[in-house]
């Protein structure tokens, strides 16, 4: 997710909109854009309305969503389908599978995989690479709701249609999909289960990292249940989580257990550089409750990776 960090200038003009300074002054996105790409504000560490009326010194801390795609690749890349019909598809990706291409990522991803999957559907996916129709030519999108980590695995669902991304997202926003993750952290948490209610704000020190906040920030509510707890010569003591975000923070569940004193095995950005060497980041999507287009209200459910066995 592009994001910017800035302080608004004393001399901007008086009554400017926050919109208004971050299309014309900025000029990182248009006041369309704004809309479109999901801008969240922090004013001075506090969410903000892009209404807002800035009288100069403020801190800004902005961060959007990834262009659509003008063109995209279709690619014949292996996919474990979970689920699909003529609306959705649900899939459980695979770990290291980026989402969307983006810097350092120009293919490979899922949202190639969907395309071609969609293409084949519509028996127009036969063919690859130059030769094969993209995102422009087909009038087609990935069609994909929601975002997993690169390194976190399992459930994400996509959509066919438009109208069937607008009744995915809708949920998503009010909060009515139910999300389980399972996660291996270090350690074993004194409390059988809880709920860690911290804001995140992003980190001043890395500006790419995220840290709680007891003031700044946005609420970020994560529920979690230890499922089991380890011990091993070789990683140590360590315990198996089951995790529900209620919201759907950047990095929300590592920076949350990071700060239980619990953080996720192999997680290279809150392990705080003391982590078993385990293969790769030990967070997986097991649950997706959602109701689908069809009004049909559906679980779909994945097992534990092998992965999480840690050869024990």
């Amino acid at each position: 997710m592009p994001s910017r960090s800035c302080i608004v200038p004393v001399s901007i003009p008086p009554g400017i909109r926050l919109d208004r300074y971050i299309a014309e002054y900025l000029k990182i996105l248009s006041r369309s854009q704004i809309r479109a790409r999901g801008l969240e504000v922090m004013v001075n560490g506090r969410a903000a309305k892009i209404s807002r009326i800035l009288k100069g010194g403020e801190s800004l801390d902005l961060s959007w969503s990834e262009a659509e795609i003008s063109f995209l690749v279709p690619e014949d890349l292996p996919l474990d389908i979970l689920y699909e019909d003529d609306r959705v598809i649900v899939v459980n990706k695979a770990q290291g599978m980026v989402v969307h291409p983006g810097a350092g990522n120009p293919g490979g991803t899922l949202a190639n995989a969907l395309l071609f999957r969609r293409l084949q559907r519509l028996g127009a996916g036969s063919a690859e690479g130059a030769g094969a129709p993209g995102a422009r030519e087909s009038g087609l999108r990935p069609g994909i709701v929601h975002r997993l980590d690169k390194d976190t695995s399992g459930v994400i669902i996509a959509a066919w249609d438009e109208e069937a991304h607008a009744l995915l997202s809708e949920q998503f926003k009010t909060r009515k999909v139910r999300k389980t993750y399972a996660a291996l952290v270090r350690g074993w948490p004194k409390e059988a289960e809880g709920c860690i209610d911290k804001k995140i704000v992003r980190s001043s020190r890395d500006r790419k990292l995220f840290t709680v906040s007891d003031e700044k920030g946005r609420q970020s509510i994560t529920y979690y249940k230890v499922v089991r707890s380890y011990s091993s010569k070789a990683f140590g003591v360590f315990s198996l989580l089951l995790i529900r975000p209620i919201t759907g923070r950047t990095h929300q569940i590592r920076v949350h257990l990071k700060h239980l004193g619990h953080p996720i095995l192999g997680d290279p950005l809150y392990g705080e550089g003391s982590q078993v060497r385990v293969k790769g980041l030990m967070l997986h999507a097991k649950r997706l409750s959602l109701r689908l287009p069809s009004g049909e209200y559906r679980t779909f459910r994945t097992r534990l990776p092998k992965r999480f066995t840690l050869n024990l």
